[in-house]
């Protein structure tokens, strides 16, 4: 049974926790779903029911290796939930999803880097000496929108909003202590962000459009969640592991006004630290840039204690 909290303790350490976490969509509206008849969600909130994710290995499929759905009762597919909500679970975390080039297979190219058509990058500005604005001369191949390390984007950042419109995220309710394998839920608010746009990064869309507003100078988008127990709270944990659960929210809401979303979390796998964390995205899976350096982006983490 999980101990609730408006709001999970935060620790000296993490008062600011900054982190990037790249994770690509399955094909399509990608979704891996266990449900449960017994929760029930806050009326008028999106629902996200997950299972829990354990490493496997292999190139099946001309992917890489990826990671297999542990939850009893759990699937791959897609699915709306009672709200109307379009749910993306576990995004782009099966092998055949991933790009073949991770599986030591070259990645299809464009040109003699991938940047054929692109649009001419700005010039530095005066004053300032920088390493470079395009993949013009990168070593790397280019990016083909899949999942894959090693590579060179081409992709323009798109369009940013005014400081007042950039988006923002919070993390409102967690809990404080939950057991080992029990369901828990997340309350996640969100402002400026339309939940509306997510391209399957199985289909390469992933890092491939650039972000764009609405007509109201908001970022299209949605926002992920996702849970990882930590090894230790003493120094930063390593990139590579998948998390014990993933989630992308494209519901159709979000507004200049705040509002919430329940996330809800089948449970998590050991006894220790969990962290989970929350991150917009824009339609391509980037955290939405912001109009002034100092803007903290859309993010956010809870830290708490799993017991027997």
């Amino acid at each position: 049974m999980a101990s609730f909290s408006t709001r999970a303790p935060r620790f000296g350490r993490n008062a600011v926790t900054v982190g990037v976490v790249v994770l690509v969509a399955l094909g399509g509206v990608v979704v891996a779903t266990r449900a449960s008849s017994s929760f029930n969600a806050d009326a008028g909130n999106a629902i996200q029911l997950q299972g829990r994710y354990t490493a496997r290995s292999g190139c099946a499929a001309g992917g890489s290796a990826g990671w297999k759905d542990s939850g009893p009762g759990a699937k791959w597919g897609s699915y709306t939930d009672r709200q109307g909500a379009t749910q993306h679970h576990a995004e782009g975390l099966a092998p055949e999803t991933r790009s073949g080039a991770a599986c030591g297979k070259p990645a299809a190219g464009n040109g003699s880097n991938g940047n054929a058509g692109a649009t001419p990058a700005p010039s530095a500005s005066p004053g300032l000496e920088i390493l470079g604005n395009t993949c013009k001369g990168s070593k790397l191949a280019a990016h083909d929108g899949f999942q894959a390390g090693n590579r060179c984007v081409s992709t323009e950042f798109g369009e940013v909003g005014d400081f007042d419109k950039n988006p923002t995220l919070l993390i409102t309710g967690a809990p404080r202590r939950v057991r080992v394998n029990t369901m828990f839920t997340l309350k996640v608010s969100t402002r400026n962000i339309i939940r509306d746009r997510f391209l399957a990064a199985a289909k390469g869309g992933y890092y491939k459009e650039s972000s764009f507003l609405n007509a109201d100078g908001l970022v299209r988008g949605h926002f992920h969640t996702a849970c990882r127990m930590l090894a230790s709270t003493t120094e930063a944990p390593a990139s590579d592991p998948p998390p014990a659960f993933f989630v992308a929210t494209e519901d159709g809401k979000g507004s200049a006004t705040p509002d919430t979303v329940t996330i809800a979390v089948a449970g998590m796998p050991t006894t220790g630290t969990a962290q989970c964390a929350a991150w917009a995205g824009d339609g391509s899976h980037r955290i939405p840039m912001m109009a002034s350096v100092q803007a903290i982006p859309a993010m956010d983490t809870v830290e708490f204690t799993v017991t027997r």
